[in-house]
């Protein structure tokens, strides 16, 4: 089946990302979101990454409108028949996503592909809920969608070769580089990312540096653009946590166990940028 209208579920950073970047390749794009007031938060959120993007002359403000115009809001997942392809991009929270998948699979026409944005949870166990594992995968985009090159592809244990080709195409076609991870708890990239994260509030728990300090210890130090806890900041500490859950349940060890900290900020409500306050004041 010719891709040529993405269903993206979900309208928050991540869903308004992948829908300004599916729309700006050329496809048609059904936003979804539960109320009103979500998806057009995350028509707010792309016309300002757009409007950004005018500023610095990448694109024109008549192809602006042209990407804009591709984006479709909806609210009912039935909407969904009309979509060639979905993906999935809703909290992290794994029986909101299988119960996401189980409606899908009753609304979907037969054949189209079912893929989560998922950064840690099972594609095989999300695939169950389904009467179409075959056609089931992890396209796991990085944030901010826009402007990161990788989306991990993640196969679960009955996706079809046929799935995960016509999955790598569409992520190709909307100007990303597909790049295969193996269906275990967090994948390649948190797998990895997560424990440094944690690693880092461990730190400032214990009193060996201060935010500023830890942060800029590991850019001038490691090079990396950004310090682990402004990272974090930028993800969501209650999506942090919850992949440290899942990969701390998923694998066993210890060293995966979330810091006392992180759980205290997410019960505290500062999860970071979107909330205003996490480990620093925004």
């Amino acid at each position: 089946m010719e891709i040529k209208t993405l269903g993206v579920i979900g309208a928050g950073q991540m869903g308004s990302g992948i829908a300004q970047v599916a729309s700006t390749s050329g496809l048609n794009v059904i936003m979804n979101d539960i109320r009103d007031e979500f998806v057009e938060n995350g028509f707010s959120t792309i016309e300002k990454s757009l409007d950004r993007m005018v500023k610095k002359e990448k694109i024109t403000g008549d192809e602006m409108e042209a990407i804009l115009g591709r984006i479709e809001g909806s609210t009912g997942l039935e909407d969904m028949i009309r979509a060639d392809a979905v993906v999935e991009a809703a909290t992290e929270d794994v029986a909101l996503k299988l119960e996401i998948f189980r409606n899908l699979d009753g609304f979907c026409k037969p054949g189209v592909i079912l893929s989560s944005n998922t950064s840690s949870i099972s594609i095989t166990k999300i695939a169950g809920a389904t009467s179409r594992p075959e056609l089931v995968i992890g396209m796991h985009f990085m944030n901010p969608v826009p402007m990161m090159k990788l989306v991990e592809v993640i196969r679960g244990l009955a996706t079809s070769d046929d799935t995960f080709e016509t999955t790598r195409t569409l992520a190709l076609k909307m100007g990303k580089t597909p790049v295969a991870a193996n269906d275990y708890p967090g994948f390649v990239a948190n797998r990895i990312l997560m424990p440094m994260i944690n690693e880092a509030v461990y730190a400032l728990f214990e009193g060996v540096g201060t935010a500023e300090d830890i942060d800029e210890i590991m850019k001038l130090g490691l090079n990396h653009p950004m310090g682990p806890l402004t990272l974090a900041d930028l993800i969501g500490l209650d999506t942090c946590l919850a992949i440290l859950e899942v990969l701390h349940k998923g694998l066993g060890d210890g060293k995966y166990r979330p810091c006392p900290l992180l759980r205290k900020y997410v019960d505290a409500g500062w999860l970071g940028r979107k909330s205003g306050r996490g480990f620093y004041v925004y």
